[in-house]
C-alpha cells in the first residue's frame, strides 16, 4: 500500500492551525471569531509557512503538497459547517483563488520594514468588515513579525517535519 505523500506534512499543518487558533489572535488581536476569522487566521499562518518554505530552492513539491492539505481542509470545514455539495467547489476555488492574492500581500508588507504595510494588509485580510482598535492591530503587527521572525530562524527540515517550535 502506498503512503499518501501528504501525511508527512500534517504535523506541520496541524502546526499552522494550532497556532492560527491560539486566543491571542481573537482577544487582543480582535480577529473576529467566527467561520471567517478563524479561516483567515488559518490562511494567514499558512501564507507565513509558504513564504517561508519558499526561501529554500528545493522546497516546491511539499508546499504543493502542504497547499493540497489546506484546500482539503477548507473543503471539509464548509461541508462540515452545511454549505451543499453544488457549493462547496466554488466556495473553495474563490478561497483559493483570494489565497494567492493574500499571499502576495504578506510577500511585500513582511519585506516592507514598517509596520504600515503589514497592519493594512492585517485589517484589510484578517479583520474584514471588523474596525479593529489601534491597540488591536499593533497586536496583531507585532504577533505576526514574530510568527515570521520565529519561522526565519527555524530550520526549514525541522519546520517540514512539524517538529519545530515557532
Amino acid at each position: 500500500t502506498e503512503v499518501d505523500p501528504r501525511e508527512s506534512l500534517r504535523p506541520l499543518y496541524n502546526q499552522v492551525v494550532a497556532q492560527a487558533r491560539q486566543p491571542h489572535w481573537y482577544l487582543d488581536g480582535g480577529v473576529p471569531d467566527s467561520v471567517n476569522g478563524r479561516f483567515e487566521m488559518v490562511a494567514t499562518m499558512f501564507a507565513l509557512v509558504l513564504l517561508r518554505l519558499e526561501k529554500e530552492s528545493d522546497r516546491g513539491r511539499e508546499m504543493a503538497l502542504l497547499t493540497e492539505i489546506f484546500v482539503a481542509d477548507m473543503d471539509a470545514q464548509l461541508r462540515e459547517i452545511g454549505v451543499g455539495d453544488m457549493i462547496v467547489g466554488k466556495r473553495v476555488g474563490k478561497l483559493v483563488g483570494a489565497f494567492g492574492g493574500r499571499l502576495g500581500a504578506y510577500r511585500t508588507a513582511l519585506a516592507d520594514a514598517g509596520d504600515q504595510s503589514l497592519a493594512d494588509t492585517l485589517r484589510r485580510n484578517v479583520h474584514g468588515d471588523v474596525n479593529p482598535a489601534d491597540a488591536q492591530l499593533a497586536h496583531m503587527v507585532s504577533a505576526v513579525r514574530t510568527v515570521w521572525n520565529g519561522l526565519g530562524a527555524t530550520d526549514a527540515a525541522a519546520l517540514i517535519d512539524g517538529n519545530a517550535q515557532w
